[in-house]
């Protein structure tokens, strides 16, 4: 158990608390608003712009997405303190880029979608510091922005 005013979190080092869950669905939503804009008002290339936002949204300046922005989320890598890049976000939402992918196709796509995206939301919901199967690959946790300590 770390000291207190240690400067380290309690559940250990590098592990922050879990971000609320109410809070993570209304970031997520609001990017997604985004990207069916971007697949509405630019056609044709705006449903490739929407694909892109999906895998690099993560990586803008802060780890935040402009969801995350708004909400006052960000996400970062818990073992080294740092903020998430363009490269954790790419690799953290390749489940969710599978969905965009496969829903354009009929039935099939939609359900498969659905159940890519249902899982990470269980998963966010069950696990103990939020983490969905995005975040357990690229190592990267959604936190409350400003919790994130820098000093060693």
């Amino acid at each position: 158990m770390a000291e207190e005013g240690s400067g380290t979190s309690p559940l250990g080092a590098g592990v922050y608390p879990k971000a609320h869950v109410l809070n993570r669905f209304i970031a997520k939503f609001v990017d997604a608003i985004i990207v069916a804009a971007a697949g509405k008002l630019v056609p044709p290339v705006g449903w490739l712009a929407g694909l892109a936002y999906v895998l690099i949204a993560d990586g803008f300046s802060g780890g935040r997405s402009i969801g995350k922005r708004l909400i006052g989320l960000q996400t970062v890598l818990p073992r080294t303190r740092d903020i998430s890049g363009f490269k954790e976000s790419i690799i953290r939402n390749l489940p969710l880029a599978l969905a965009y992918l496969l829903f354009p196709l009929p039935y099939i796509g939609w359900v498969l979608a659905v159940a890519i995206t249902g899982f990470e939301a269980l998963l966010i919901i069950g696990n103990d510091q939020g983490l969905r199967l995005g975040d357990e690959v690229a190592h990267t946790q959604v936190i409350d922005a400003g919790q994130l300590d820098l000093r060693d």
